[in-house]
């Protein structure tokens, strides 16, 4: 690694603080009293992290929810890369349910550019994932971070083993005469 490679490197931060924004809408369903939704995130989050309600309507709120740090990781530039590579790169972000002392019937919980990390959380049915527009300042943040620390790996196809014939007990090969 030369020198600029190192003074490039210690020039992209590997987090970054963001606002998140959450919707409630009234719902029809008799088990369920709404449904929650992130809305978008916001560049810069206020040192404030107490919800805040936004907007209202008939039927739905919007709030601040509160304030998340995005974490980037160089093992995980491949899935960054993806990412940043469709139409619309998103910011995931992790919706745990409150508790009694939450101030939301929700709670940031994660946020990050991985969509295979965002997707880990979906199989407990428990968490809400949304995927959001990344706002123009994060996504540049995230395409430098990957073109400073994203190495291709070389593809290495694996070798075939040549196995015992487990039901003759026969060398590959060998023939019974």
């Amino acid at each position: 690694m030369d020198m600029t490679e190192t003074a490039d490197a210690a020039n992209v931060p590997h987090t970054w603080r963001i606002g998140v924004v959450v919707e409630r809408r009234e719902s029809a369903n008799p088990w369920s009293d709404g449904t929650w939704r992130t809305t978008e995130v916001m560049v810069g989050a206020p040192d404030d992290d107490a919800w805040k309600v936004l907007e209202q309507g008939e039927g739905w709120s919007r709030y601040y929810a509160g304030p998340l740090t995005v974490e980037l990781f160089k093992r995980e530039t491949e899935d960054y890369k993806m990412n940043l590579s469709q139409p619309n790169p998103a910011v995931y972000i992790v919706l745990r349910p409150g508790n009694d002392d939450d101030k939301g019937d929700v709670v940031p919980f994660l946020a990050t550019f991985s969509p295979y990390e965002a997707e880990c959380y979906l199989e407990s049915g428990e968490m809400i994932v949304d995927g959001v527009p990344a706002p123009l300042p994060l996504m540049a943040w995230a395409v430098a971070y990957v073109e400073t620390f994203h190495v291709d790996e070389p593809f290495k196809k694996r070798k075939q083993k040549r196995a015992d014939d487990s039901a003759t007990g026969r060398k590959h090969g060998t023939r019974e005469r």
